[in-house]
């Protein structure tokens, strides 16, 4: 028979059944091997290609990790260690004799003027005081529109209340005193500066008046 006319024959090679018994005519021979194959080359590590796989295994890895809570901060962002005790005291001593020369140098080009007073924490709320009311536009003369820094004032503010909270309970009555009644003309008048311009926005018409808090009370 010529090899044209040789009839083609299919030989079922499985040696299992559909429920997973042997063949009784299944070929004896046993498998071939599998081949090996050869592993891909490794990528270099300054390679800026990734492939697909990789990619991916990348973001499955950084999903874990953000579902798994993980909050560790970048290096950069960790706060540098405190300085130690005699750090600070050396700091502090060189701080105090660089202003007791700058004070000397002032009075001497200026002769009869007053040492400077100390910083106490009246000054501290009086200083962040004054500025709110000056970004409200207290501070505009008569007459004048007012410059007026929502922004500015609103930050102004939020300082002055974490100072009160930070200070709570540390503070003597007078203080206190002091804190309450700055938080609470610096509130008002945002308040008051607000609802102008709102009215203002609203009718398309200036603000009565300078659109400002009164005159600051608390300041001596």
């Amino acid at each position: 028979m010529s090899e044209q006319n040789k009839p083609f024959v299919v030989t079922d090679r499985r040696k299992f059944t559909l429920d997973g018994t042997p063949r009784p005519d299944a070929d004896p021979s046993p498998e071939r091997e599998p081949r090996d194959i050869p592993a891909a080359p490794p990528v270099a590590e300054s390679s800026t290609e990734l492939n697909p796989a990789s990619a991916a295994a990348a973001a499955s890895e950084s999903a874990s990790q953000s579902a798994s809570g993980d909050s560790r901060q970048p290096a950069s962002e960790e706060l540098p260690p405190p300085p130690t005790a005699i750090e600070m005291e050396q700091a502090n001593a060189a701080y105090q004799q660089t202003s007791e020369r700058l004070d000397t140098a002032v009075r001497a080009a200026n002769p009869g003027m007053e040492h400077p007073p100390t910083m106490t924490f009246e000054q501290i709320v009086q200083s962040i005081y004054m500025s709110t009311i000056m970004q409200l536009g207290g501070a505009t003369p008569e007459g004048q529109q007012p410059k007026i820094d929502l922004m500015g004032a609103r930050q102004s503010i939020d300082m002055l209340a974490i100072l009160a909270e930070k200070t709570k309970g540390n503070l003597t009555p007078i203080e206190t005193q002091l804190m309450d009644n700055a938080l609470f003309e610096v509130r008002m008048g945002f308040l008051e500066v607000t609802q102008a311009l709102a009215r203002s926005a609203a009718t398309r018409q200036p603000p009565p008046g300078s659109g400002a808090p009164g005159r600051p009370s608390i300041v001596r």
